[in-house]
Parts: structure tokens; sequence; C-alpha cells
């Protein structure tokens, strides 16, 4: 199947302002919808990042990859390599280091869906059986806690609240959990001190007991203190997610947890995230638990290959996630759908866009906290034209073009520094 055309569109949706290591949400968030249309006119969608250095290499290729085969990935793959040039570096630092090669993934990835959505498509099969088959009919999602403000600055408040204490994170869980029905909770850190956040732990782990917990402070600490608070929080946490910097620093604190008898597992998106960082870190045992997040390793069928390597070296699986929309909910959906060693419930971000998507409503859903694989071919969701005009439209009006969530916090906090190895 001959690629004839493909239309590339960058989007802007309303963000609450969610604090992090790095800062704070813009009140926009940014992302890149992309259409792919076959000769015989069966269209495939994509969903990527949508900072302008990477948008601009999404247009590049896009040009250069008219008249390709949808089957020819390895040939797609190769173009794009060829096109991709210089390292496209993000400003908030937040999904680990940029290299080439995860420049080059990052790129490939929303081509790499919308074949499979349109080969999908083409043999009446859902995206999950092109992956290998579904082992899940439904993909648990874990509720996604953020300190907040009540407003952005100047802005009116959000039904959300302030969250900038474990009361506010409570209530915050709460209604997360009425709404969608989540089973386990991940807490956004590295926005206060430790201690800070541990209480909020504990307060989060007395008022939903027995509901897995997990703490990412997006590596703010230093391996001595990821060690204490492991150490003090014991059982209490499912897993901790970065606490600090790079492969050697999870490797300090994973093999003195281990010398202590501590069996904390440590979790990552930020100091793996490109297939050359998975000997090292093996190696040294540096994690247990890796995020994948197929946005960056390279889409679909990529990233159930890092799985099935997970699978034979013992890490333990769960899915990272980002300010997305409804096409990049579902290939997470199929992708978790047919990946046998998934052990826990996926990100999301989901409930913070608050109804705001460029999918039809009404194919993807949470019952249970988890969302059922679609049921139609494909991707199994459909374009709305009239919201994509919308949140188009609104991209062009936002005046942002890079998300630079250090540079939004610091028009109202001047002094305020990226929290990394700080506590």
């Amino acid at each position: 199947m001959i690629i004839r055309e493909i239309r590339v569109t960058p989007v802007a949706f309303r963000d609450p302002p969610l604090l992090n290591a790095a800062g704070v949400h813009e009140p926009w968030a940014l992302r890149t919808i992309v259409e792919v249309v076959a000769e015989d006119g069966l269209t495939g969608l994509g969903e990527t990042y949508g900072d302008l250095g990477h948008l601009e290499k999404v247009r590049e290729c896009a040009q250069a990859l008219v008249g390709m085969d949808v089957h020819h990935t390895n040939r797609v793959y190769s173009r794009i390599s060829s096109l991709v040039g210089d390292v496209v570096s993000d400003l908030h630092g937040l999904t680990g280091m940029s290299t080439k090669e995860k420049s080059i993934d990052r790129v490939y990835s929303p081509f790499e869906v919308a074949f499979l959505d349109i080969r999908g498509k083409a043999a009446n099969v859902p995206v999950c059986d092109l992956l290998g088959g579904r082992v899940r009919d439904a993909v648990p999602y874990s509720a996604y806690l953020f300190y907040k403000w009540a407003a952005h600055p100047n802005g009116e408040p959000d039904r959300f609240g302030t969250a900038l204490d474990p009361t506010g994170l409570v209530d915050q869980a709460a209604l997360l959990i009425k709404e969608y029905g989540f089973r386990s909770i991940k807490l956004k850190g590295g926005v206060f001190p430790p201690e800070q956040e541990m209480a909020a732990i504990h307060a989060l782990h007395e008022a939903f007991p027995g509901v897995p917990l997990r703490l990412d402070p997006n590596t703010a600490w230093t391996p001595e203190t990821s060690i204490q608070v492991a150490e003090e929080l014991g059982d209490v946490l499912q897993y901790l997610e970065d606490p600090c910097p790079e492969i050697p620093g999870m490797a300090e604190t994973a093999q003195s947890l281990k010398s202590r008898n501590i069996t904390t597992k440590l979790a990552t998106n930020m100091c793996v995230v490109t297939p050359e960082h998975l000997p090292p870190a093996i190696a040294s045992d540096a994690i247990q638990v890796l995020l994948l997040d197929h946005h960056y390793w390279g889409g679909l069928a990529r990233s159930a290959q890092v799985a099935a390597l997970c699978g034979t070296f013992g890490l333990d699986l769960s899915m990272h996630s980002n300010s997305h929309l409804g096409i990049s909910l579902a290939a997470m959906t199929h992708l978790a759908a047919a990946t046998p060693n998934l052990t826990y419930a996926c990100d999301t971000h989901t409930p913070w866009q608050d109804g705001q998507d460029v999918v039809s409503p009404g194919t993807l859903r949470f019952v249970d906290g988890a969302v059922p694989v679609p049921s139609g071919a494909g991707l199994g969701v459909e374009l709305d034209r009239d919201a994509l005009a919308v949140m188009h439209e609104q991209y062009l009006r936002c005046g942002i073009t890079s998300r630079d969530d250090t540079g939004y916090i610091r028009r109202f906090e001047p002094d305020f520094t990226v929290k990394r190895a700080t506590w």
C-alpha cells in the first residue's frame, strides 16, 4: 500500500498548572497529529510531541515518505534516519537525555502507528492483532496525581482544585478514582522536600488502604536520599520511579537497598530511554521496572521487541505517559493489550485533558480504571475533524511553540531551579 499523502497538524489544548521537578505546565499543551493516506483511500492516524524542533522534523520526513509502502517499515526507518540529523531535545528534560537514536525513534513513531492503523483496517483486524494478539481485553491505568495550583496565574480556578499538601492530594485521588475507577495511584513528586512527599504517600496509604502506590520525583534526589525514602516507605510503595539521576546513581541506590534487604523496586523512564541503555542498566541491576513509551522507543513494534527483551532479563514493565490525546491512548492500549509481561497498570494523563480530544467520542472509555481494547479495525478510533480544527486554531493563537515548564514557573517564581539531585 503506497503512501499518497501525509498531513501533519499541530494542535494545542488547555492544560492545568501541574507541578513537577522542572517547573509547572503552561496553560496550553502541544501535540502533533499525523494522518497517512494510502492509495486505496485508507487513512491511518498517529500522534506525537508538539515542540517546534520535533514538529519541523516530522514535517520534513512526511514529505519524504510519500510514495513509500506502509509495509516497508525498515526502508521508512532508514529514510527517516538519514533526514533527522541533529539531536532533537526538549526543554523540560522529563523523559531523560536526548540522543540521535532517540530523536530518530521519536520522529519515526507516529508514522509507524499510522501505518499499523492502515494495515489493521486493510486486514479488518485491530492493531493488537498485528502485535501478536491480545492477552487482555482491557488495559488497567493508574490515577496520576500532581501537586498543582488552583489555577494558572490570572486564570480561573479549574475543577480539580488545589493540591499542595496531603489533604489536597487525597481529595484529588478521590475525584479521579470516583470518575475513572482507578485501582492504583501514582504521585508526581520532586516538587517539595522528600519529607513532605513521604507524608503525602502515607496519607494516600491511609485514605486508600490496599491501593498500590508509586512515587516519581523525576531525579530530584541524591542516591542517599533515595535510599532513606525507600527504607522509610518500605512496602507502602509498589515502586519508586527515577528517584536519582542516571544509571550509576540508580545502580548505587539499588545495590544499597539490596544490601539492606529492602525490597523496593526502582523504575525508570528517564535513565533508560534507548536500547543502548539497556545493557549497562541490566548489568548493574540499576532498574527493576521499565516504563515503556512508544513515542520515543520507536513505535509499537519496536516497543514490543523491548518488552520481550525485558522479559528475557526479568525486568517488570509499566508504561509512561505525557500530556497525550486519544490517538496515543488508543495506541498505548493496543500495545499493552498485546504485551504478555506488562506487570503494572499504565500511566495516563487523560483525566487532565478533561474531555478535550481529537478522536470521536465514545470509542475510548474507562471501566473500573481500565480501557477496553477498541473493537474496530486498526486503532479503532476516528478523527473528529471539527475538534482537530479547533485545536489547530488554538495552536496558532496560543503563542507557545515548545513546552517550557521551567521558563513558565520563573515568570512567577524567578529564583526557581530545576530539581535534579537537589535533596
